[in-house]
């Protein structure tokens, strides 16, 4: 079992023997070292039913508990009322052996074994280059599903996508317009047409390879656009090392029927109705404040309804867990799916929408102002190019995914520890720089040591914070946030940092020098595991 709940385990049979109810027990850090390692505020939540103070409580749990003298030193109350405790240099010092023996498993669990998830992301319309916009989103998506993976899910990445409708027109008729510019041909540009340098590149291969006789209207022009550009985003997608196991078409659901079947059986619940040429879901029946238009009076229906279809299908393919990665702009339309699907009958307690708020790139302190259909942008590949996939997916999740996104190029860029990605891989670099040399001096990095001798603070302050890896990773897990173990990992390389500028590793004591090789031989596997996580590089060297 993990420190914190052996301890939640102790408390709680502690607080029960006591005559309490206990709840929730929740053990914390302790951000000051006069509480101890870790505190509860569990006194504090019993005050009402008890009807005593809060330490008076505390002081009656703990005169219950059955300390583990193998891992507690003392335990103490606080005021206003919390219980803390003091864990023994003995039990940090024990999980030097325990990580090298887990390696490239430590901070796993299976939690998700013989489970399935299914993670949708990005799905993109092939109109264009993936932006940094969409960035974000793959970066998210492909991140939450390597947690899921870490707890034992078996997973599907999926790509939904529309090649048809008002945007894909509009592709076809931009292509055309500009093949016909080639031939010197004045084209009839659409309004609102795509205008970037893609689409003349894009007409002048279909007119090397289809010569000068296309008639307009041709569908081959949408047809060439939409293969040309899912082939750039697919390519841009392997370059951040992101595969979709699935790709899924929004057409499909119209050609299958299952829209319509779906659409009448709504209609018989008569939550389906007509009204000025437009036909509407009735939310008000399910408890909103006004009606959704579900197909236009032009005809054209709303994202709801293949959304709805889509998701009745993901959930008849029986995933246990269902993620949908949106931005923040589909705040107000998923609900609207989730409602149609619990109106068919459905359950949709294991679906989870994450929203991301969006990105601003920054120059100079600048703002780069952007449009996709301007063609004012800066794509995906081009700030690969620039700063690196590495850079890319950590400052794509380095930000909760609530909080709108600054990607500052003069940092992303910059080759030194102010780089956040940098002083992670450096960190990394470090050790395993240390541990060849120490080999090179004839220290076997698998040879005896005596972890008792880790006794200065730096070394007990990281083998504390390597300790919490697993249960970041089961926070995370839960949360779905992929900021948490970017964080965790920037606390851990600072600890080592400045456990390095404080301890010599290599000493003129052989067996201090062993111990504090299998020291950071540890944070080593935890600042792969976590990178691993994050789909970030751990070099060897830097």
């Amino acid at each position: 079992m993990k420190l914190k709940e052996i301890l939640q385990r102790q408390l709680t049979e502690a607080a029960e023997e006591a005559g309490f109810t206990p709840h929730l027990v929740v053990i914390t850090s302790s951000k000051d070292e006069k509480h101890g390692d870790l505190s509860s505020s569990l006194p504090l939540s019993l005050v009402k039913a008890a009807k005593k103070s809060p330490m008076e409580i505390a002081e009656t749990i703990i005169g219950k508990i059955q300390i583990d003298d193998q891992i507690v030193a003392d335990i103490f109350p606080s005021s206003p009322g919390f219980i803390n405790f003091k864990i023994k240099a003995s039990y940090y010092q024990s999980l030097v052996p325990e990580i090298i023996k887990a390696g490239n498993t430590y901070g796993q669990s299976d939690k998700g074994k013989d489970k399935t998830a299914n993670v949708e992301f990005v799905s993109a319309n092939p109109t264009g280059p993936l932006t940094i916009g969409h960035g974000r989103n793959a970066v998210i998506g492909d991140t939450v599903a390597n947690i899921l993976e870490n707890h034992g899910y078996n997973v599907i990445r999926e790509y939904y996508f529309n090649d048809a409708g008002r945007q894909m027109r509009i592709l076809g008729q931009s292509v055309e317009a500009r093949y016909f510019e080639l031939l010197g041909k004045e084209g009839e540009f659409p309004e609102d047409g795509y205008v970037g340098n893609y689409i003349k590149e894009i007409a002048q291969t279909i007119l090397n390879e289809h010569g000068k006789n296309l008639q307009k209207s041709d569908s081959l022009f949408k047809e060439k656009a939409e293969k040309a550009i899912f082939a750039d985003i697919e390519k841009s997608l392997v370059n951040l090392g992101i595969q979709f196991d699935q790709f899924t078409n929004e057409k499909t659901f119209y050609e299958n029927g299952e829209i319509d079947r779906f659409m009448e059986e709504l209609k018989a619940k008569n939550l389906i109705y007509e009204k000025d040429g437009a036909t509407w879901f009735r939310t008000t029946d399910l408890g909103k404040d006004q009606d959704r238009v579900y197909i236009k009076s032009t005809g054209e229906p709303t994202y709801r309804v293949p959304d709805t279809a889509y998701h009745r299908n993901k959930i008849n393919r029986g995933f246990d867990l269902i993620i949908d990665i949106f931005g923040a702009d589909h705040a107000d339309t998923y609900p609207d799916v989730l409602l149609a699907l619990e109106a068919l009958g459905l359950n949709t307690d294991h679906i989870r929408v994450l929203l991301y708020q969006f990105v601003t790139l920054l120059r100079n302190g600048e703002k780069i102002k952007m449009s996709t259909r301007k063609a004012n942008f800066v794509t995906l590949d081009e700030l690969v190019g620039e700063v690196s996939a590495d850079v890319v997916r950590y400052f794509f999740i380095m930000r909760g995914m609530n909080s709108h996104l600054n990607f500052d190029l003069d940092l992303a860029t910059d080759q030194s520890e102010k780089n956040p990605v940098f002083y992670l891989q450096y960190a990394h670099a470090r050790i395993s720089n240390i541990i060849k040399h120490s080999e090179s001096l004839g220290v076997d990095p698998q040879a005896h040591y005596d972890t008792s001798l880790l006794t200065s603070d730096s070394e007990l302050a990281l083998l504390k914070t390597a300790g919490q890896f697993p249960e970041i990773m089961d926070t995370v897990n839960e949360t779905l946030e992929p900021q948490g173990v970017a964080n965790y990992l920037q606390e851990l390389a600072a600890k080592f940092h400045k456990f390095y500028s404080e301890c010599r590793v290599l000493t003129d004591d052989n067996t201090l020098t062993s111990a504090r090789i299998a020291l950071i031989n540890s944070v080593k596997i935890v600042l792969a595991n976590g990178l691993k996580i994050l789909g970030i590089s751990a070099p060897e060297r830097m």
